[in-house]
């Protein structure tokens, strides 16, 4: 079973045990959180066509609040003796996929 839900502007195709990190979400470590499916709820395995549930929902468990690796953004023009150079560094937050319920029945 999987499912296409949507987090912080940004899409992602989900699995039931899957962990991936989305954009800072206010909630606790350990809490659990449902999401609801975006686009589509099918089965992986028998290839079939996604079936378009505006009513299913993704539980998931909040693992931890992190924060992403260091990118550096660095300016320059040449000939002109300019640089410019400055970091970020992006809050995440690591959930855990528990379930997928389509129509209040968990698939």
């Amino acid at each position: 079973m999987y499912a296409i839900i949507e987090t912080g502007g940004r899409q992602y195709w989900v699995q039931p045990g899957e962990t991936l990190r989305v954009e800072k979400l206010e909630v606790e470590p350990g809490k659990e959180i449902s999401l609801p499916t975006l686009w589509a709820v099918g089965d992986a395995e028998t290839g079939s066509t996604p079936a378009i549930c505006r009513g299913g929902k993704v539980m998931a468990e909040v693992v931890r609040n992190l924060r992403g690796p260091r990118l550096i953004v660095f300016k320059r023009r040449t000939k002109k003796a300019y640089k410019k150079m400055h970091g970020h560094r992006q809050h995440l937050t690591e959930i855990r996929i528990k379930t997928i319920a389509v129509d209040g029945k968990p698939a």
